[in-house]
């Protein structure tokens, strides 16, 4: 707000987490601005409802656990045959991978807003039985969750300047 007006008018995209008090402010701070719930910040909860699931098909270990969280592009051959061993242990594990997978695919493929909406609306209608909390959370960001097929902005090298500080500052 120490900013002339002029100069926050010029703001096109401001990429947030979803705590409520950034939506709130940036249409005050940025009247121009179109919000973007960051990519990182939908995938992240997702993830987390994942680990529950592998947790309770008694999936154990760190290195189980990278192979099932690992988009599957990034994995070798070697890892895709772990991978395919650990899902051979459950359906429901199985179609929760597969959710994941997908719901990072409909973020590479889509091309603009009505794209992903209409994409992620689908993924929603499918992915609600086997995801709970992070459903309604997509739901109710959906729309600032599709923004970012405008540019496709995050807010990946704050949050890594976040990070490098954070650990600077516990040595």
């Amino acid at each position: 707000m120490q900013q002339p007006l002029d100069i926050r008018e010029i703001v096109e995209e401001v990429s947030i987490d979803m705590w409520g008090g950034f939506a709130s402010i940036i249409p005050q701070i940025f009247p121009n601005a179109v919000i973007v719930t960051d990519r990182f910040h939908i995938v992240k909860p997702l993830l987390n409802e994942l680990k529950i699931i592998v947790n309770q098909v008694g999936i154990r270990g760190r290195s189980n656990l990278k192979l099932i969280l690992t988009n599957q592009q990034n994995l070798n051959q070697q890892e895709l045959a772990e991978l395919e061993q650990l899902l051979q242990k459950s359906n429901r594990l199985r179609t929760a991978y597969n959710y994941k997978e997908e719901f990072r695919r409909i973020y590479e493929d889509s091309q603009t807003v009505e794209e992903g909406k209409e994409e992620f609306t689908k993924w929603l209608q499918k992915a609600a039985s086997i995801y709970s909390k992070v459903i309604e959370t997509i739901r109710n960001h959906l729309d600032t969750i599709c923004n970012y097929f405008l540019n496709h902005t995050t807010s990946g090298i704050m949050e890594g300047i976040n990070q490098f500080w954070i650990l600077d500052l516990r040595f």
